[in-house]
């Protein structure tokens, strides 16, 4: 059962080889992927256009795990993506379920 939501960030070059990773990683885990923007992103990241902006494009996804899962993914998105500028957070779910 999921305890967590993991929330990436990462910049749209990173995207694909990230879906591909949580497809092999997490099975059949439900997850969600969507383009946003992220503010406060180093500005050696920032193309000249996104400098202007204050914002640059990135993909959020958005991952349901148990306690031992997200470990287990932390340690394994720390070592294929070291470098790359993926971001996360998680939090506790309330509640999570399907009608």
């Amino acid at each position: 059962m999921a305890e967590y939501c993991l929330t990436l960030i990462c910049p749209p070059s990173v995207e694909e080889k990230l879906l591909d990773a949580l497809l092999l990683h997490v099975g059949d885990e439900l997850f969600t992927s969507s383009p946003t923007f992220s503010h406060g992103t180093p500005h050696g990241r920032l193309s000249p256009t996104e400098q202007v902006m204050g914002r640059s494009r990135s993909v959020q996804v958005q991952v349901l795990l148990s306690a031992e899962e997200l470990q287990v993914l932390r340690t394994r998105l720390r070592e294929e993506f070291a470098g790359t500028g993926l971001r996360f957070w998680a939090h506790a779910l309330v509640m999570e379920g399907e009608f």
